[in-house]
């Protein structure tokens, strides 16, 4: 059974940075990161993928969060900086189960979730 299990949130200020973790229980698998807001639909915001180490950004988050994976810990982590007062949401970590595909933003494409970390950006 697949697990994906998220760390790594909290509150920072603004321009702060913080690093999430999402263990994969023994899978090597496309992961994504997704994130939602109150009131707002889940979006994706990084993804990496399972052979080639590719990676994808939202252009929200360009240039600011860097995604990497560690395949002997089993770990994918989002490193974010320069956080924003709009960065604040629920972030979740997901699996894509599909084989030598890219990886993708599109929520569809994944089916395993984590529970999530809350990410507070706030002075």
């Amino acid at each position: 059974q697949l697990q994906l299990v998220e760390s790594g949130g909290g509150l920072v200020q603004p321009g702060g940075s913080l690093r999430l973790s999402c263990a994969a229980s023994g899978f090597r698998l496309n992961i994504g990161w997704f994130r939602q807001a109150p009131g707002k639909e889940r979006e994706g915001v990084s993804c990496i993928g399972s052979t080639d180490g590719s990676t994808h950004y939202a252009d929200s988050v360009k240039g600011r969060f860097t995604i990497s994976r560690d395949n002997a810990k089993n770990t994918v982590y989002l490193e974010m900086n320069t956080l924003k007062p709009e960065d604040t949401a629920v972030y979740y970590c997901a699996a894509d189960l599909r084989l030598n595909r890219l990886c993708t933003l599109q929520r569809p494409a994944y089916n395993y979730w984590g529970q999530g970390t809350q990410v507070t950006v706030s002075s």
